[in-house]
């Protein structure tokens, strides 16, 4: 099953506003506005399993599982095409997928991604929810953050607390928050992850498990960082990666940004950064952005690299 649009016209009102003022208001106005939305919706966060398969030990009960991206037009940071997929769990097999393309409004800035992009993911959601209710996920696996964020409410807990769906953050560098650092002591605890599976715990200076850095493939030497978004515990938010992942990046968020990039280059006719095969492949050059704090999106065209979520 599959959908797909030209344009995204149909946000919420919540978004369409919120966008709109962004993009007239001065930063200092926005980043407040922004900050009281998160302190809102924060506190409906879930961080503990609320279904019966995340409780169990072979995840049954579990059939479908979303993945989402945002990828972007090549040289053009405002274009991007957002993709919502569904797999089959635990064959991993794509049953729904929906691309969209979209203008993004709302500027990007460090730790509030969700106001650029999570308004056309919840928008697909609504979309899958309408046309095809016995395929919405039980699940959603986010590339990004959840509460490992400065204010601990990254995009994967945004988009979970706005769709009620549970939700997974799945980061590929660390966010250096609340005392994490990717220093020599932490490299060392990646270098010790022997095989996929394998995984240690993310404790800020405040004492508080943020999030766990996992190991996720045998062939791959670089973590990911999983974090809780909305409605799981993180014990079953690091097993379900690892359930889902036949590359580094899990198949949900993997077939996403593939079927995005291909979405853009077969809607506009421009090469756009190169679907990945494996994970190896993924890799695109782009402007660095902040380095100092981590990062929460894509290896793609458009987003900064690090320091966002």
């Amino acid at each position: 099953m599959t959908a797909a649009g030209s344009d995204a016209t149909g946000r919420g009102a919540w978004g369409c506003a919120m966008a709109r003022e962004a993009v007239a208001w001065p930063p200092e106005e926005t980043l407040s506005l922004w900050k009281r939305e998160q302190a809102r919706l924060k506190a409906l966060v879930v961080d503990r399993d609320t279904e019966a398969w995340q409780r169990d030990a072979a995840f049954s009960g579990l059939q479908r599982v979303g993945g989402v991206d945002v990828s972007f037009v090549k040289g053009d940071s405002v274009s991007a095409c957002a993709s919502l997929v569904v797999l089959s769990y635990p064959e991993l097999e794509v049953v729904y997928e929906d691309c969209c393309m979209v203008s993004l409004t709302a500027p990007y800035m460090s730790g509030f991604l969700a106001f650029r992009e999570v308004p056309f993911l919840e928008d697909a959601v609504q979309r899958l929810r309408e046309k095809e209710p016995r395929l919405v996920p039980q699940v959603l696996l986010v590339d990004g953050n959840g509460v490992l964020h400065h204010r601990g409410f990254g995009v994967a807990c945004h988009l979970g607390v706005l769709t009620d769906l549970p939700c997974i953050g799945v980061a590929k560098k660390l966010l250096q928050v609340d005392g994490l650092e990717n220093n020599a002591q932490h490299k060392e605890k990646i270098r010790l992850l022997r095989a996929g599976g394998d995984s240690f715990p993310l404790i800020g200076g405040s004492g508080t498990v943020l999030g766990m850095a996992l190991r996720s493939h045998d062939h791959s030497s670089k973590p990911l960082y999983i974090s809780v978004g909305h409605k799981i515990s993180l014990e079953a938010a690091v097993r379900l990666t690892r359930g889902c992942c036949k590359f580094r990046i899990p198949e949900p968020v993997r077939q996403a940004d593939i079927r995005s990039r291909d979405y853009i280059r077969r809607t506009l006719g421009v090469p756009g950064p190169p679907a990945p095969g494996q994970e190896r492949s993924q890799k695109v050059q782009k402007p660095k952005m902040c380095p100092q704090e981590g990062s929460e999106e894509p290896e793609g065209e458009g987003r900064p690299p690090e320091g966002h979520s």
